[in-house]
């Protein structure tokens, strides 16, 4: 889920799918919105010798792409041996259970709600799948269930929406908290610095081959707008409606119900820390 223009230097075409890393493949889901951008990337993830694979989000309840993930992993010799949620937004889940259905797969996810099986997902995990190493990562504040997925043997890690590859995340308040998604952000950021992530393979987007520079684009966009609507505030502009006309004058007006999500968030973040009065 998108409410800015695109990172600079970024691809601003088309995704499409086909491998993106030695262990991974991108299946593009035929949703494309002003929210999902092109649509949302399928994540096929495996070992270059297994015959099994994990899907990453399989995306909106549509058979024709669920069977296109499904036939994508045999192409390639495999059978789906698990399926992972990055968070529990429709356009990333609402195909999971039919998903399962196909495959005769578990679904595990942060959320007990969207899990099929009794395994959920929590910071220290590690998915084994067919030899696979595959770190979570905690990365709330899009949601307060978002995860990421750390895969250290391609250097990469998969963002679902707390990365993106075009444009910048919606925090979407209440659920999602600004604080959090910057901890989240800095999070991202040690993984790019201790243990050498340059990839990042979002749940939206073109793939992105400077991890680093991503992530300080992120923080320093949150930096910016989060001034921009302390002033707007200092100027009279009170409620999230007018602080968003105010703010995101430059965006896409069809995004402003995205952006005032986020404005909320910020709101909330710069009264929690007495920079305005609540």
């Amino acid at each position: 889920m998108t409410d800015a223009a695109a990172l600079p230097g970024q691809p601003r075409g088309a995704v499409v799918s086909g491998p993106a890393t030695a262990r991974t493949v991108n299946v593009l889901a035929p949703n494309p919105s002003a929210m999902t951008l092109d649509g949302t990337n399928t994540w096929i993830v495996a070992e270059p010798d297994s015959d099994l694979a994990v899907v990453i989000d399989p995306g909106p309840l549509d058979d024709v792409h669920l069977r296109a993930v499904i036939e994508a992993v045999e192409r390639s010799g495999r059978r789906v041996g698990l399926t992972l949620l990055t968070h529990g937004h429709p356009d990333h889940a609402e195909g999971a259970g039919r998903f399962a259905e196909l495959t005769g797969t578990k679904v595990r996810a942060l959320d007990a709600a969207l899990r099929l099986g009794d395994e959920g997902l929590g910071a220290g995990d590690v998915i084994t799948t067919g030899g696979l190493e595959l770190r979570v990562v905690p990365t709330p504040g899009h949601t307060a269930d978002s995860l990421s997925f750390h895969l250290p043997a391609d250097r990469a890690v998969l963002t679902g929406d707390t990365i993106l590859g075009r444009g910048t995340t919606v925090v979407a308040h209440p659920d999602g908290r600004l604080g959090d998604y910057l901890d989240s952000l800095r999070r991202l950021r040690s993984l790019t610095v201790d243990d050498g992530v340059h990839t990042v393979l979002p749940g939206h987007g073109p793939v992105l081959e400077d991890a680093q520079g991503a992530v300080e684009f992120y923080l320093a966009h949150r930096a910016s707008r989060l001034a921009q609507v302390e002033t707007a505030v200092e100027a009279g502009h009170r409620t999230p409606s007018d602080v968003v006309a105010a703010v995101y004058a430059d965006v896409d007006r069809s995004l402003w119900p995205a952006a005032e999500l986020s404005v909320r968030a910020q709101l909330e973040y710069l009264t929690e820390h007495g920079l305005i009065q609540g």
